[in-house]
């Protein structure tokens, strides 16, 4: 099989050109090379999407079976794309967000059939934030592509080479030991999925010809914040102690949920449906999820080779991780008027 993948060369998109070099496929990649390195035995094509000249000299005597847009932002510039390959491939699979959709994270389930946010197939990027225009970028591939149009809609990514900073900052700072700020409900129930895996069920489909809609979330329930913590501790053979602060306590401190102590989703109003997407769907469709504590495992292999001071906590819309001295004020307020649950 014949596969272009525009990106190729960070994490998810990383993980996409890992699985097709592992089926066989002839891979093409489409970046700038600037993000990252393309790996070993692709066909690597640099470009700008945004430049109307690149798409012309990519497509230019080239055909594929199926291409994987990993990075497309700006409903624009997603469109320029696909008539810039309408028919030269069969499948446009589509690396959306589950933050396309309007009623995520409310507080009832979501699934495909949720409503995505109102957004025009040719927005510009002053036309919304980031789940707004993931929606407008559906809208350009579903729209505008005369072949088969897959929509991937992720949850919360982990994994190898994670670019975005999440997992890889609780490991950083998990291996520094000393009592660590534990946010929220350690029994929380959450929804975590490795890239790996949803980059198997994307080129399963692509493969397959299918043209629909995927919510790719995880397992429900198949992770606490407090067993993931504990995977840090173990795979790093940290001596942490987890010190558990509730909710209100941080957002009363001006923590930030999901950024300042990442996937941290406080019991509020505005997080309440953050775990409860439902990818039924997907696994109904053959979408397998490995354990948390292997993704945990491989990260820290992947990570602990990496000095600290290169180690990458964030992207370019967010950075993660809380300060260490604002987590030591926090830690010796709490301690001053709560007794904590034990790790």
């Amino acid at each position: 099989m014949r596969t272009l993948v525009i990106g190729g060369s960070v994490f998810l998109g990383r993980a996409i050109v890992e699985e097709a070099l592992r089926r066989g496929h002839e891979v093409t990649t489409f970046n700038r090379g600037v993000s990252g390195q393309d790996l070993p035995g692709v066909e690597a094509v640099r470009g700008n999407r945004e430049s109307p000249e690149d798409l012309a000299r990519l497509a230019e005597g080239r055909e594929w079976d199926a291409v994987v847009d990993v990075c497309g932002f700006v409903p624009r510039v997603v469109g320029d794309s696909v008539r810039a390959l309408n028919g030269r491939a069969a499948t446009y699979a589509f690396i959306s967000s589950i933050s396309a959709c309007s009623g995520w994270p409310g507080s009832s389930p979501t699934d495909e059939s949720t409503p995505r946010f109102d957004c025009a197939p040719d927005a510009g990027p002053e036309d919304g934030d980031y789940g707004v225009l993931k929606a407008g970028c559906e809208r350009a591939v579903e729209q505008g592509f005369d072949g088969n149009a897959l929509i991937i809609e992720p949850g919360l990514i982990l994994g190898p080479h994670e670019n975005v900073g999440r997992l890889p900052w609780w490991l950083t700072r998990i291996a520094r030991g000393g009592k660590v700020l534990a946010p929220g409900d350690p029994e929380i129930a959450m929804q975590l999925i490795d890239a790996r895996d949803i980059a198997a069920f994307t080129l399963s489909q692509a493969e397959a010809g299918t043209a629909d809609r995927f919510f790719v979330s995880g397992v429900e329930g198949n992770a606490t914040y407090r067993g993931l913590l504990q995977e840090c501790r173990a795979v790093t053979g940290s001596d942490a102690e987890f010190v558990w602060v509730d909710d209100r306590f941080l957002l009363d401190r001006e923590v930030q949920p999901w950024t300042e102590l990442p996937v941290w989703a406080p019991r509020s109003p505005e997080f309440a449906g953050v775990w409860l997407p439902s990818s039924a769907k997907a696994r109904a469709a053959g979408l397998t999820c490995r354990p948390v504590a292997e993704t945990v495992r491989d990260t820290w292999a992947w990570l602990r080779d990496i000095p600290v001071e290169r180690r990458s906590f964030g992207t370019a819309r967010m950075s993660h991780g809380i300060d260490p001295d604002k987590e030591a004020e926090i830690l010796a307020a709490w301690e001053g008027e709560a007794s904590p649950a034990p790790a």
